[in-house]
């Protein structure tokens, strides 16, 4: 098994074959695939290639990354594997938040804005 490469910044309208025809100038390449949306299925700008060789993916490397496919510079790097990514792993369930409480009331009467009333009697 050869080495995966991670291909970012593709023009949206490459495919997976022509990113295999541009990979396969380099070296022998295994497979190429651009990877799409799955609600549109429409190309997301990166894919992954993986060449026979591992000199042949150090050479797509070194001669790929950076350079000018259909007017935008892609990104050419080795893949990480899928468990070194954000998110690659399921994540844990989160524990449930109580429920907010409501603040505490003070034990004290509340005061109306009417000026109080003397009870005094009035003569």
């Amino acid at each position: 098994m050869g080495k995966k490469l991670f291909v970012g910044g593709l023009p949206y309208a490459t495919s997976s074959s022509e990113l295999e025809e541009l990979f396969g100038q380099v070296g022998k390449v295994e497979s190429a695939d651009v990877i799409t949306d799955r609600n549109t299925g429409r190309s997301r700008g990166f894919g992954f290639v993986e060449m026979e060789k591992d000199e042949d993916a150090a050479k797509a490397i070194e001669k790929l990354n950076s350079s000018e496919v259909g007017g935008r510079n892609i990104v050419v790097a080795e893949a990480k594997p899928r468990e070194d990514q954000p998110g690659g792993e399921p994540e844990e369930p989160k524990e449930e938040q109580p429920e907010r409480e409501e603040p505490e009331k003070s034990e004290e009467p509340e005061k109306s804005e009417e000026p109080e009333k003397s009870e005094e009697p009035k003569e």
